[in-house]
């Protein structure tokens, strides 16, 4: 079934466009992570260039405008890119909202429905003085 996902910046700003993602009826975060992952290195392996456009930043690569510039074009590996995603997660890097619920655990299964909206929230580090 697909599903509607989106990013937001932590003020609930989306930053990137909406996709969608077929996804099985019941499925963990860690496998919605997964699945996002996967797709997104596989867009980019199809055709790489030095920019980016996904979830998460890979090694020797830096931030520019909702995406990520990598100092040399080069396959991406969508397994260590995942268990980034992984760990961002579980360090509070970014937050998903399932409909209107936050979700709490890697493991906490999903049940999904063709309207089922899911936002990637990243959190945005504030800037003191």
């Amino acid at each position: 079934m697909q599903v509607i996902v989106r990013d937001q910046d932590g003020i609930a700003r989306r930053t990137s466009g909406s996709t969608t993602l077929d996804v099985p009826d019941r499925i963990t975060l860690r496998d919605l992570i997964s699945l996002r992952v996967r797709e997104e290195v596989a867009r980019y392996n199809l055709r790489p260039s030095v920019v980016f456009r996904g979830m998460v930043q890979p090694a020797d690569a830096e931030p520019v405008d909702g995406a990520y510039r990598l100092k040399h074009v080069r396959p991406l590996d969508w397994q260590k890119q995942a268990r980034i995603a992984h760990e961002s997660f579980e360090h509070n890097g970014f937050f998903v909202l399932v409909g209107e619920r936050q979700i709490g655990s890697l493991d906490e299964v999903l049940v999904v429905e063709p309207s089922t909206e899911i936002a990637f929230v990243r959190l945005v580090p504030l800037v003191g003085g």
